[in-house]
């Protein structure tokens, strides 16, 4: 899948260090949110993960989805995920809201169920935010260059 919008120069050189396989599957898994919300604001950091984040606005409060790439896999994950209707019991998680879908394949993410929990995500997200956003369709970087 060609990707419409560039990744990062700040992300890229860091997701150069992962293993071909987690780059292609992130590469994919990222068009894939971008195709089914392209007016998304990505918000880029490295912490204890190289994470790519969707959100509605420049707010991490307004993220409907997450990216976080590890070692030797990544995940997508829901910021609310426990208040998402799951009823084919796809995400895993203990915390008080965040969940998550281990991804090792495209049809871990390429199916109905799961695109269904992406635009449920998207429709609290946007139920949840206050102001409209002021942009749209860009990519910022939280990563600090040493």
């Amino acid at each position: 899948m060609t990707d419409a919008r560039p990744i990062h120069t700040d992300f890229q050189p860091l997701l150069d260090l992962k293993s071909k396989a987690v780059i292609d599957l992130f590469t994919d898994l990222r068009c894939y949110v971008l195709a089914l919300h392209p007016d998304s604001i990505e918000l880029l950091y490295h912490t204890h993960a190289l994470t790519a984040v969707f959100s509605l606005s420049e707010k991490l409060s307004d993220a409907f989805c997450m990216l976080p790439i590890y070692t030797n896999h990544l995940n997508l994950g829901f910021n609310k995920g426990t208040l998402l209707s799951d009823p084919h019991g796809l995400l895993t998680g203990t915390g008080n809201l965040i969940r998550h879908i281990t991804v090792a394949q495209p049809k871990d993410y390429r199916n109905p169920k799961v695109k269904a929990l992406i635009l449920e995500a998207i429709r609290q997200a946007r139920e949840d935010m206050g102001k409209p956003p002021k942009a749209t369709g860009k990519t910022i970087s939280k990563i600090k260059i040493s």
